[in-house]
């Protein structure tokens, strides 16, 4: 893993509850889809998710039965930086 995407996996894991982190998930969650590892119904998500800094977006795709292909990638030990 280079070590750009290994900045954005370490951006997109940031905790909820800290200012900007939902602008910061987003970010990073553009990238992801850009390089075609996340769909758009996910960065749909982050989009909403990011002026709500208190809310994890994972959490969310959860609740809704989405992106299970993406929870699973966050979920894998393998892909963490």
């Amino acid at each position: 893993m280079d070590d750009e995407t290994k900045r954005h996996w370490a951006l997109i894991r940031t905790l909820p509850g800290i200012e900007w982190s939902g602008r910061t998930r987003y970010a990073a969650a553009m990238f992801f889809y850009q390089r075609g590892q996340m769909d758009a119904e996910t960065l749909e998500i982050y989009r909403i998710c990011s002026r709500l800094d208190a809310e994890d977006p994972v959490s969310v795709l959860k609740s809704h039965h989405l992106g299970a292909d993406w929870i699973s990638r966050m979920e894998t030990e393998s892909d963490r930086p």
